[in-house]
């Protein structure tokens, strides 16, 4: 996105960098840039999150209620400036609106809180059956549409994989001015309880063999659109860092591994990418960014008929 990061290696939003405390540590052990945790309009609403949702959002029952929030405007907005006062690397604002207002405003007070960048989490369940999917499609490029007008720092667009097209859509939102592209949101879909006999958010962590998917589309995308690639889901090791940056990505982001092996694992990361290219003899990450991707392998079926 044009910021100039040490590492590769970013943390992803969670609740972990809800303490400037924990943003220092991340910062110590190795981390390229922070994402904060995402913030949701309805916990500065105040009201039920089905209220002035349009019906391709979801039925109600499926997401939190306000009793479950816990963080407002004012501390998030406090938290991005504490961050900024205490770390050298980025503080990523990453905002999930539900409104025209919420987008732009709520964006623009991030900027003006220090943030360096902001992350667009279109969190997006278009489950009513008579959205189509173009109206689907256009409701992203509004969206970004509405926060880059109403911000000048770089604005990142997080995507799921179930875009009819992904590749194209991806090529929309970076000629729409997306500065980055995040691949992928991970939507945690309800399970059932068949003894209450009442859907209930399930929660767990991403695992490697996650991975596949976003190794696939940034391998897709490298060199073929403007916008920077962030690669998420799966990354629990040096390895998954490696083979996203084999693909195309520009930085590699984790979360999960930091709740399972605790935030200076990132540090464990960062060695064992450095080891590796030591032994592969790179001396910087330019020399492998993409070599694995789909542009550069000549065999073009790998991609697109592997395992048949």
């Amino acid at each position: 996105m044009g910021l100039k990061l040490r590492s590769p290696i970013v943390v992803s939003a969670c609740t972990l960098s809800e303490q400037a405390d924990n943003i220092a540590r991340m910062e110590d052990a190795g981390a390229g840039a922070v994402v904060l945790f995402s913030l949701f309009e309805e916990q500065l609403q105040r009201k039920n999150p089905g209220e002035g949702r349009d019906a391709a959002t979801g039925p109600q029952g499926f997401f939190p209620g306000p009793e479950d929030y816990r963080v407002s405007a004012g501390k998030y907005l406090g938290i991005i400036r504490r961050a900024k006062e205490r770390v050298d690397i980025p503080i990523i604002g990453s905002l999930n609106g539900t409104t025209d207002e919420g987008w732009t405003e709520y964006a623009r007070l991030m900027q003006e809180a220090g943030a360096d960048a902001i992350e667009v989490n279109a969190y997006y369940i278009p489950i009513d059956i008579r959205l189509a999917g173009t109206d689907v499609e256009q409701n992203y490029l509004d969206i970004l549409d509405r926060v880059r007008a109403n911000v000048s720092i770089p604005v990142a667009i997080k995507l799921h994989p179930y875009f009819t097209s992904t590749g194209n859509m991806a090529k929309k939102l970076s000629d729409a001015g997306a500065d980055a592209l995040v691949l992928f949101n991970r939507f945690y879909q309800p399970d059932f309880d068949i003894k209450e006999l009442k859907a209930v958010p399930t929660l767990e962590y991403s695992s490697p063999a996650e991975i596949r998917l976003p190794l696939l589309w940034i391998a897709a995308l490298y060199g073929r659109i403007n916008a920077s690639l962030a690669a998420t889901s799966g990354v629990e090791s040096a390895r998954e860092v490696i083979k996203y940056l084999l693909a195309g990505a520009d930085v590699v982001m984790t979360a999960s591994a930091l709740y399972k092996f605790g935030i200076e694992h990132l540090g464990t990361m960062t060695k064992g990418l450095s080891a590796w290219m030591e032994t592969m003899q790179f001396d910087n990450l330019i020399q492998f960014r993409g070599v694995l991707s789909q542009q550069n392998i000549s065999d073009m079926t790998a991609y697109e008929r592997a395992n048949y």
